[in-house]
Parts: structure tokens; sequence; C-alpha cells
């Protein structure tokens, strides 16, 4: 992927992120801030969310796009903007454009999840769809700001993008002013740069900590090396933080100010969305919950004083949304898959489903298998899906299966 930053690299002030604060009142909300009984008990420590994904178009990227274009000088304004994008940004260009009567091109990769692609449509952006992976779809932006003139706006590699993003972290001191620790989720770095520039400026006492996910983590090694470090094929289902280089911009910012950058599983992530559906009644996207999958995964590095753990963004395909909380569940020992051999004889199928009565497992689904050249004559295979309540209610399960004569394949 190309990125295109001014040398030397430019530095971002609180009286950026302050100016950037006076430039959104009435475009952005002030996003609620909500507690978390569930988080507070695991970390011993009050776990506030701070809820971006309640903001306009869905994230915070509305902050920082906004006040990139209104900066723009007239001829710029003029001759349009480009961005490109999977989503968030996408829609945060969009809306931004269209209050500030700025002409919006943005490329999508080709399979960008249909809501996402209609919304930036409705905010008033001529979208167009290009390249498999987001690298193509950048390069393609790119080359439409070179041969049209129009300004591209990067999604997070820009001072005034991190200036107004760093806006959420003047928030959360007003609503939290006794906070102690704030997780922010790490991409390419906007968000994480502006919550830093903001905080450690006012709250030098304030831990920032990012959050990325295991697969797409180019931080952790970029910030090894003293330089930004590109990874190849991030792989994860966060795709709001699936980025394989930092920004050089927030890069230099994140390096000084930020205290630790901590990475969290697909089975995280997966179980911080499915505690925030259940528990918060919020609808998060992965890259979202990235924080709360950190509190989930090491709760005893929290302690101390109270949390705020920032959801970036609720821009979720339902698609996505069913799967992730399939395996979320599962991740949970939630929901439990199994296979086992019996004897292919009336009633056998109803003695194995009396096995798992007695043990309150709710069967979800069952298939036969007949045909499988590794089964024997008088012998089916039966595929089951339960709900169950947790990993010791998965274990009952798989003993009294063992008790009845049943051997689990998986």
């Amino acid at each position: 992927m190309s990125y295109r930053v001014p040398q030397p690299v430019p530095q971002v002030i609180l009286d950026d992120v302050r100016g950037a604060q006076k430039m959104l009142s009435g475009v952005s909300r002030v996003t609620a801030m909500e507690g978390s009984r569930h988080l507070s008990a695991l970390t011993g420590s009050p776990v506030h969310l701070k809820c971006e994904n309640l903001q306009r178009t869905g994230s915070f990227k509305l902050r920082g796009a906004y006040v990139r274009i209104a900066g723009l000088r007239p001829e710029q304004r003029a001759a349009g903007v480009v961005a490109a994008s999977a989503g968030n940004h996408a829609q945060g260009v969009a809306l931004a454009s269209s209050l500030l009567g700025v002409r919006s091109t943005v490329f999508m990769p080709v399979g960008a999840p249909l809501p996402k692609v209609a919304a930036t449509q409705e905010y008033g952006a001529d979208v167009r769809l290009h390249g498999q992976v987001v690298d193509e779809t950048f390069l393609a932006a790119q080359e439409y700001a070179d041969r049209t003139g129009a300004v591209f706006i990067h999604p997070f590699d820009h001072r005034d993008i991190i200036a107004g993003q760093g806006t959420v972290g003047l928030e959360i001191l007003e609503q939290c002013p006794e906070v102690r620790t704030i997780l922010v989720g790490i991409g390419g770095g906007g968000l994480a740069a502006g919550v830093a520039v903001a905080v450690k400026a006012l709250r030098p006492d304030v831990r920032v900590i990012g959050v990325q996910a295991a697969g797409a983590a180019a931080y952790p090694p970029s910030l090894k090396a003293g330089h930004p470090v590109s990874i190849d094929e991030p792989i994860t289902m966060a795709d709001g933080i699936k980025v394989g280089r930092p920004g050089d911009v927030p890069f230099k910012i994140i390096g000084e100010l930020v205290d630790d950058v901590r990475t969290v599983s697909e089975d995280a992530l997966s179980s911080a969305l499915l505690l925030c559906l259940e528990r918060a009644k919020l609808v998060v996207e992965p890259a979202g919950c990235s924080t709360v999958a950190a509190l989930l995964s090491e709760p005893e590095l929290y302690g101390g004083g109270p949390v705020v753990a920032v959801l970036s963004g609720g821009n979720v395909d339902p698609l996505l949304l069913q799967r992730i909380l399939r395996h979320g569940m599962a991740a949970a020992g939630r929901y439990l898959s199994l296979r086992l051999r019996v004897a292919d004889r009336p009633g056998a199928l109803a003695g194995l489903l009396a096995v798992l009565s007695v043990v309150d497992a709710n069967v979800l689904d069952v298939s036969h298998v007949r045909t499988d050249p590794r089964l024997g004559l008088t012998e089916v295979e039966v595929e089951l899906h339960l709900e169950t309540k947790g990993p010791e209610h998965c274990a009952e399960v798989a003993r009294s299966l063992h008790g009845a004569g049943y051997k689990v394949m998986s």
C-alpha cells in the first residue's frame, strides 16, 4: 500500500484537537458513556464504555473526515475529494463531504458488504467498486486523485484526521474525569494517536493502551524496530483495524505517548461482541469491541482505577454478525458441535436425544450420514449442534454421552 506523507512528519498538539472540537460542534455527537457491571466485576475497577458505535455514520470516523475536509482551501474543495475504504471511513467521508457541500468519490473493494456500500451512497458519495483487497482499492483512489486533481482523504495518516479523532479523548476526560486507563483499538493508528495527544497533554498520569487483533498486529514489531513495518496478509474478522502498516504520522505519536499495545485473539473478539450485545445491549463491530476483548483476555492488567474502553464502531454486516455470534457462543462454551455413531435402527436417535434431555442440552440441529464408507453396515453417523450453558455444561454433556456408551468423534 502506498502512503504519501509529508516529510518531516508533522506534529499534532492539544490546540489542534481543541480546534477540531470547536469545528465539530453541532456536527458530531458527544457519544454516551455507559458503565459495565460485568466488566467492572471482572477487572475489579469501574469500567465505562465510550459508545462511538452510536456516532453519526456508526463510527468515530466522521470526526476526522469532517475536520480534514473542512480545512481544505476553496480550490481544493472545488476539485472534490476521494477516499478508499471498506466501510467506516467511506461513510465518514461521504457524510462530511455532503455537510460541507463538497463532491466525494469513494472507492470500495468489490466484496464490500452491501449495507456499507448502500449507506455510503445514501450519504452522498459516488461509490466505485474496485479491487479484491483494500490495497488495490487504495491504489485506484490515489490514481483517481492524480488524474482528476481530487484531494485524497487518508483514513488515518494526516494531522487533521488525528486531531479530529482526538476529540474522543477530550470527551472521555470530561465525562469520566477520574479515569486511570483508556483502551483504544488500533488499525493505522489515527484514533489512538489523537486520543493520546489530548489525554497526555491534560492528564499525563492516565494510561493509554492500544489494542490490535493478533492476526493484524503491525504496531508491536514496528515499535520494536523504531519505524513502521509492514506485515504480509493481515488476517482478522475485525476489518476496521485490519491494516498492514502503521501510518507515519500516528506511529510517531503512538511511539511517544501510548503506554502499551496489546493484542487479542479472534476468539476474544467474538466473545467481546457477544458480551456487548447481551450485557450492554449494544451492537458493536469486531474492531469496535477489541478493547472489550482486551479486558476479557487480561482483566488483571486493568485494576487500580476506572477504565474507559472505546467502542469505536458498530457497522457490522448482518451475515458476518450471525457467523461471529455463533463463533462467540462456541468460544464461551455456549454452543457445542459433535459427531458420534449410533446403531441404524428405530429408536436409536430417540435414545441419544433422551440422554441429552437429562443433562438439559438444547438440540439446535441434527443431521444423519449413512453413505460414508468408513461406517459399518449397521451404523449411522449423527452430527449434533447443541446450545449449552458454558464450559462446565459442555464437559457434563460429554461425560453423560460417554457414560451412556456413545463414542464422541468431535
